[in-house]
């Protein structure tokens, strides 16, 4: 019983963080040192901080490897896959069921009156988390050039998200020295999954979504949001597996999930494949996090001290903001571009609300969909 005493404490606990853990990364840090540093003991406070700093440079969601990280301390590989996978599964479920109800229901006059506050609520959301970012990386005129050269390529659609990412990483990197892959075709238009289970869709389209998917985990710097663009330039505008509004509507079902927003990528898959497309792509996106941690743990201090990816890692932070502030337009377009005056009044109000109880009140981001949502879904019919 000893021997399994650590794998069912963490069990135990992560179940129990994926479950209530709502407000995003910070919230579950803030859960995660209070249940393992202050109450289990289960590592010291500068043990927590130095594996939230190693988690934090590299890609990926830094509150789900640190799970991880805990796991791995606590118990080894397994445990830290034992953590991993249950501070996952209960968000993964939720986002499930969110997914097949917005799909099964959403012609509905009432479903569409539901989404219509999602837009200005994740708008606010992605400007709220670009103001934060902007107060940590803009340090000097190179960061603030990275950012604005992000920004105009993330919208203009030159070249690839990820590939944004590591060319800004390789220019801070250069920069320092001086002073001292092709994307895949991958599947047709989103249909709406009409098979719950997917298993008609899934061998044909399980590698696409794995191999994207698994390209995208790889790159999510700076956090979770990070996810937006490197989705919305792929999944709506190269490969239209869903509407615009379709892929606002599902990162607000995101946001509703107590797990990490990357779990975006599970409704997603669920779009392209039912159940089966969901669990593909949540593999596909978690497995560059579990590799990163079970697999670096013991070099992650040496790689933390090395001055090359620190600098790398500079020029990547900048980068992000840049890419996350191209997504604004396209995820408030819908209601910017709507014909009625009383709805773009609406979502600007809405949007101003939101941003206020974001920076000036911090509110959870969950609490800002809910309430988005629900004023959309009491006005809506009277717009």
């Amino acid at each position: 019983m000893a021997d399994r005493s650590p794998l069912l404490e963490l069990a135990a606990l992560f179940l129990t963080l994926g479950t209530v853990g709502f407000g995003g990364p910070q919230a579950h840090l803030a859960m995660m040192e209070e249940a393992v540093v202050q109450h289990r003991q289960w590592l010291t406070p500068e043990e927590f901080s130095e594996g939230v700093a190693l988690c934090e440079m590299l890609p990926g969601p830094a509150s789900t490897q640190m799970g991880i990280y805990i796991g791995y301390r606590r118990a080894g590989w397994l445990g830290g896959v034992v953590s991993g996978v249950c501070f996952i599964a209960p968000a993964f479920a939720i986002v499930v069921a969110l997914a097949w109800a917005y799909f099964r229901f959403q012609t509905v006059p009432a479903v569409q009156d539901l989404f219509l506050g999602a837009a200005p609520a994740v708008t606010a959301i992605i400007t709220a988390f670009c103001l934060r970012l902007s107060q940590r990386v803009l340090k000097e005129p190179l960061h603030w050039g990275l950012a604005i050269a992000a920004l105009i390529l993330t919208l203009s659609e030159a070249i690839p998200v990820f590939l944004v990412l590591v060319l800004a990483g390789a220019i801070s990197w250069l920069w320092v020295q001086r002073s001292q892959a092709a994307w895949l075709p991958l599947l047709p238009a989103a249909i709406g999954p009409t098979d719950f289970w997917g298993w008609s869709q899934w061998p044909e389209r399980s590698g696409p979504l794995f191999r994207f998917f698994l390209e995208t985990g790889t790159f999510v710097f700076g956090g979770g949001l990070v996810i937006i663009p490197l989705l919305q330039q792929q999944v709506v505008q190269q490969w239209q597996w869903l509407t615009a509004q379709q892929f606002v509507d599902g990162v607000a079902i995101g946001q509703l999930s107590p797990g990490p927003v990357v779990l975006t990528a599970a409704f997603i898959g669920f779009a392209v494949a039912g159940l089966s497309g969901a669990a593909t792509a949540t593999f596909g996106i978690f497995l560059p996090s579990f590799l990163f941690i079970l697999l670096a743990a013991p070099l992650l201090q040496r790689l933390r001290q090395n001055q090359g990816i620190q600098q790398f890692l500079r020029g990547v932070s900048p980068a992000v903001l840049g890419a996350i502030a191209a997504t604004l337009w396209p995820l408030a377009r819908p209601s910017l571009q709507s014909d009625q005056l009383s709805i773009l009044l609406f979502s600007l109000l809405l949007f101003a609300g939101n941003l206020v109880a974001l920076v000036r009140w911090k509110r959870p981001t969950w609490q800002v969909v809910l309430v988005g949502i629900g004023l959309g879904f009491t006005i809506g019919p009277l717009l």
